[in-house]
């Protein structure tokens, strides 16, 4: 039981695997050309109109698809596609 209390304590402390918070909104001209080539390569029906830098340095960039849905892409500074969402 004890053990069990203390799971439950931790998760709420770390916050349970919630999502880190972006570190720099940016422009997307200030976006690297190779990390908007794969955004665009990846998801080409994407319009892109947000970007951000995460805590670990990559470029998450969001735009919303011709049916009005947010996706979102992340991708290294050297342009390795990380995550798409």
């Amino acid at each position: 039981m004890r053990s069990i209390l203390m799971t439950l304590v931790l998760c709420l402390i770390s916050g349970c695997g919630e999502r880190a918070p972006s570190t720099a909104n940016l422009p997307l001209e200030q976006v690297p050309e190779p990390v908007m080539k794969v955004a665009r390569e990846k998801l080409p029906h994407v319009t892109f109109e947000q970007a951000w830098t995460t805590p670990s340095g990559n470029y998450e960039v969001r735009g919303k698809d011709k049916d009005g849905k947010v996706r979102d892409i992340q991708v290294t500074p050297s342009g390795e596609l990380v995550e798409v969402d």
